[in-house]
């Protein structure tokens, strides 16, 4: 992780080491922030009734507490893409551009995989792998891959490009390729969600990789602002500024209604519900409106984060530390207790072993609590993670020098 290259340096003043850690440290605060929202969603996906009939974004159905339950957990992703983009700057500051490409393009590969037959395998608990769901990482690898490359291009070229792909990729979305061939597929991949079907295997393509591509290059330039050379207050105005631009053209291009996401707001029966709608913008693949909505508050705070953290934030930062182990363990985790609660409501174990998406099965409709426990199995599970990530951080500190493995979770 981004802790990992920066090393003590006895020609830089004490000063100077304290602003780089806090650096550092707003990197993991925020990872971490963003870690522990993203389990809400998850806890949600698997224990939540409603979410076997309906999308909680659906403003036909849903209620506010509900909507904003899943509203929150959209910053996640993409925070998560651009903090892996930092974080590859600050992996390379010392290395070779050969060295950090060597990195990202294997790194990638092994991130396809994880998402592919480690994450899905948590996500269904069945080992004949019934289906693929392609998410956020699997879109990371793809981007690590790309990014691999996009490195040798001159800064600002590569800048260039990432805005193009933020901006304007929804220039694409009446683009449309019709049927289940390998050119579908292709498209699906780079711009247009979709499912297929290969043989006996269903693949759901949920995360096309144009703008996240684009998400994981701004963070890799934006890397620089972390460096040891880069003043901190300068640092802190420039993030600060960048945040609130993006806020205040997310308001005024959602104003308009014309560009930036393929879902227009409608005013609706109340204030309440037309306000939702104006929030609804798409996640899949991520539209300009939902980036800016999302990136720009976490510029925002990372631009203010310059004191030192207080125990709660220093508790959430053992999350941001381990982020790669916290996810794949979180899907088990979950997944494993509502093995349990389907025993223990009647549905029966094995009708958690999955051969389709959890809300899919026709089976589970029925299943789940309230919104009130879905809270407390999250709750639960965090309570249940922090001493596993505290422990991990520990070893993973301990035993990175002599076993190279662990810079891969």
């Amino acid at each position: 992780m981004t802790t990992l290259t920066l090393t003590d340096n006895p020609s830089v003043s004490r000063v100077r080491d304290i602003v780089v850690t806090r650096r550092i440290e707003s990197i993991d605060l925020l990872r971490g922030i963003v870690m522990i929202i993203m389990a809400l969603d998850h806890v949600r996906h698997f224990f939540h009734q409603p979410a076997y009939f309906f999308e909680p974004t659906d403003v036909n159905h849903t209620i506010i507490s509900l909507f904003f339950t899943r509203w929150v957990t959209h910053f996640c992703a993409p925070v998560f893409v651009f903090l892996a983009g930092v974080s590859a700057y600050l992996y390379g500051v010392r290395k070779t551009k050969k060295e950090v490409s060597e990195y990202l393009f294997s790194r990638g590969l092994w991130l396809i995989f994880v998402e592919l037959f480690i994450i899905g395998l948590g996500q269904t608990f069945n080992p004949t792998y019934p289906y693929f769901n392609l998410q956020v990482i699997w879109a990371i690898g793809i981007s690590m891959i790309a990014l691999s490359g996009m490195i040798y291009l001159n800064r600002r070229v590569m800048l260039v490009i990432a805005f193009l792909l933020i901006a304007a990729h929804n220039l694409l979305d009446k683009v449309h390729v019709q049927g289940t061939g390998g050119l579908a597929f292709l498209w699906s991949v780079l711009h247009e969600p979709s499912v297929f079907q290969f043989g006996r295997f269903h693949i759901y393509v949920m995360y096309p990789v144009l703008p996240w591509i684009g998400i994981l290059a701004i963070g890799y330039h934006l890397g620089s602002l972390f460096s040891r050379q880069y003043d901190s207050e300068k640092k802190m105005k420039l993030l600060i500024l960048i945040g609130f631009i993006a806020m205040e053209l997310f308001l005024f291009l959602r104003t308009l209604n014309m560009y930036g996401d393929s879902s227009l707001w409608m005013n609706q029966k109340n204030g309440a519900l037309t306000l939702l709608s104006f929030l609804n913008v798409t996640k899949y693949p991520p539209s300009l409106l939902y980036i800016l909505m999302t990136l720009g508050p976490a510029m925002v705070f990372l631009g203010m984060i310059n004191r030192p953290l207080n125990s709660l934030a220093k508790k959430i930062l053992v999350f941001g530390r381990v982020p790669f182990f916290y996810y794949i363990v979180h899907i088990y985790v979950i997944h494993l207790a509502a093995v349990i609660a389907a025993q223990t409501s009647g549905i029966g174990w094995f009708n958690m072993i999955l051969s389709d998406r959890v809300n899919k099965v026709p089976r589970l409709k029925g299943f789940g609590y309230n919104l009130l426990t879905v809270y407390l199995i999250w709750a639960a599970l965090i309570l249940l993670m922090y001493p596993l990530c505290k422990w991990y951080n520990s070893y993973k500190r301990a035993h990175l020098t002599e076993q190279k493995w662990l810079s891969y979770l």
